[in-house]
């Protein structure tokens, strides 16, 4: 049978010959059919015993039975399938194919469609399933915010080369306000700062945000109860933001959007697509500009531009600014270790040692850093960008090590079980920390050495060690790792312990340092020297 949108060009053929008496060539070249196809139509009316008047008087589906059914003899149908199974086997299995379905179908019914026929039936009903929800939207309410595929780009100058930015895109569910600006990547700051500007671009705030599932705002996607980035979250809280992300593969669920970043690429992304930038803010200013042009421009639907819907039905029910901006602070998880001390962006900050071994929450600014138990503020520091410095508030450190904590006393009974340089070493590694506990962690990476390379390497080291002056961890394990404590074993060591206590005092670390390797590889070239020069007197 034909497409139901047929029937209206089958009637207008038996207009154009009843009432207008054209010919069948006339009728063909005017409805750009062939003229056979309207020999067929006038044959079925008349085969059906039908009139002009008669088939006037038929509704569509009346009319397309009386000319297309079968007749009795010939009204056999063919076992069906179940088109359900056959489509939801399809989206269950990628290897899934129509081929390895519809011989299945025909074992069980050996009479029933061809491949073919099969196939344009399963696209016929899968068609039919494809209904969707019209969204409505209400006034103020909803902001929808993604990227665009297709990207603008910056060129460098000293090379010459493109490197691809992105284009954030926003756009209000009613008027289609759109807001777009380019980007560095879509990393957390860039993403945060971002919505900050739009809002401020917009002077005012949406009841509810849909974004994508990109990482920056969804940490964990789930259909039901995805979780927030915390600093993206924490942005939409100073705002009064309600945040309801869209379904992972789902772009009808932001089709505004969509839509808006279409027309961003195809009034921003085309119209710059002969002109060249260097930097960002210079490609942002030319974005500006157009994106004037597109808000300004009036729409054929509605008659009016996006920025005059904008100003009559968003603007008076979106949520007002806050009188601050939003400073973005980024979230950090850290486990504060047995030194009361916690990393966050590469350096160490302290936290009260009743907290110790405890998952807590960092948050960092540009001047602070204040660490979270829950959401109990229990520390706050000036940041520091020090590379792993450390930086201790001395009310966080406990006034006595509790016993079977970690404490000076219990390292260095660890160290002496391994030998006396090694003890020796581990005093010499806490002594040169501003805070006894700072050295804890250096001196337990120094200890455990021992488990991978044995404790008698280990004691031999840290002779070499406390001779050159090397306290750092690495420094010590590459030592370890080349083998320095064998290849020395049967040259003299001018390095002693001494019996008494630890009073080395400020100019010993003052003193400038002997690199060990560079004094182990002049030593070993002198000891090949001598080998020659005693093989060459032999």
């Amino acid at each position: 049978m034909p497409e139901r949108k047929s029937m209206r060009r089958i009637r207008e053929v038996f207009r154009y010959h009843f009432e207008a008496k054209l010919s069948q060539k006339q009728i063909a070249g005017a409805l750009g059919v062939a003229r056979s196809t309207v020999w067929d139509y006038l044959r079925r009316l008349s085969e059906a015993g039908l009139s002009w008047e008669a088939a006037g008087q038929l509704s569509d589906e009346e009319l397309e039975q009386r000319m297309f059914s079968r007749p009795a003899d010939c009204s056999r149908r063919r076992p069906q399938p179940d088109w359900a199974t056959v489509h939801a086997e399809m989206n269950a299995r990628r290897y899934m194919t129509l081929q390895l379905l519809w011989e299945e179908y025909r074992r069980q019914h050996a009479d029933g469609y061809s491949y073919p026929r099969f196939c344009v039936h399963y696209a016929t009903w899968a068609r039919r399933q494809k209904v969707y929800m019209r969204q409505q939207h209400v006034p103020g309410e909803k902001l929808f915010v993604d990227y665009s595929g297709k990207k603008p780009c910056i060129r460098d100058r000293l090379s010459g080369l493109d490197e691809p930015v992105e284009l954030l895109v926003m756009a209000w569910g009613l008027s289609q306000y759109l807001y777009a600006e380019a980007q560095r990547s879509q990393q957390l700051p860039q993403w945060i700062m971002g919505h900050v500007r739009g809002y401020g671009y917009y002077d005012c705030a949406p009841h509810v945000e849909v974004p994508d599932s990109l990482k920056s705002a969804v940490t964990k996607a789930s259909l039901y109860d995805p979780d927030l980035n915390r600093a993206f979250a924490e942005m939409a809280a100073h705002y009064g933001v309600a945040v309801v992300p869209a379904r992972p593969g789902k772009p009808r669920d932001k089709p505004k959007v969509e839509n808006a970043v279409l027309i961003a690429q195809r009034w921003i992304l085309a119209a710059l697509r002969h002109r060249v930038f260097y930097s960002i803010e210079e490609l942002n200013q030319a974005i500006g500009e157009l994106l004037e042009r597109a808000n300004t421009r009036p729409m054929k639907l509605h008659g009016k531009s996006r920025r005059q819907l904008f100003d009559e039905y968003d603007r008076p029910n979106a949520l007002p600014l806050p009188s601050t901006a939003f400073e973005y602070r980024e979230w950090q998880a850290a486990t504060l270790s047995f030194d009361c001390h916690l990393q966050a962006a590469e350096h160490f900050y302290s936290a009260p040692y009743a907290l110790c071994q405890r998952r807590l929450w960092v948050r960092l600014s540009a001047t602070t850093v204040e660490v979270f138990d829950g959401q109990q503020r229990v520390a706050l520091h000036q940041r520091s960008y020090t590379r792993f410095g450390y930086t201790t508030d001395p009310q966080h450190l406990p006034e006595k090590h509790r016993q079977g904590e970690w404490s000076p006393g219990r390292l260095l009974s660890w160290a002496s079980k391994i030998g006396q340089n090694t003890c020796e070493l581990i005093k010499v590694v806490m002594n040169s920390k501003p805070f006894v506990q700072q050295g804890y962690r250096p001196a337990l990476g120094i200890l455990r050495l021992a488990k991978s390379y044995g404790p008698e390497r280990l004691e031999a080291v840290a002779q070499l060690a406390l001779h050159y002056r090397v306290t750092r961890v690495g420094d010590i394990e590459n030592m370890l790792k080349r083998g320095r404590d064998k290849a020395e074993l049967n040259q003299p060591c001018t390095a002693t312990v001494s019996n008494t206590r630890n009073s080395r005092g400020r100019d010993y670390y003052a003193a400038p340092r002997t690199s060990f390797l560079t004094t182990v590889t002049t030593s070993e070239r002198n000891s090949d020297h001598d080998t020659g020069h005693h093989q060459q007197t032999a």
